[in-house]
């Protein structure tokens, strides 16, 4: 199982998955879900290794900055702000 942390809060999810709807729980905004608006980005303060490599779409962001819905944790922990 792999965990992201926010908010004080730890959700666990399977490995390899999309990070998209706990991020929706812990308040992250959507415009889209295809990376197009760039409204759900986060910092990602630990872990950034477990994440799934930049996408496309991505490439321009800052260092430990992802968009939420392009993201999958592959396993371990994140820690996220948004």
């Amino acid at each position: 199982m792999a965990t992201i942390i926010a908010n004080e809060k730890e959700i666990e999810v399977k490995d390899n998955s999309k990070i998209t709807p706990v991020c929706e729980k812990l308040g992250v905004v959507f415009g889209c879900y295809s990376g197009f608006y760039g409204s759900c980005k986060i910092n990602v303060l630990e872990g950034a290794e477990n994440l799934n490599k930049l996408t496309k779409k991505e490439m321009d962001m800052d260092n430990n900055q992802r968009l939420a819905c392009q993201c999958k944790i592959k396993q371990g922990k994140i820690k996220i702000e948004f």
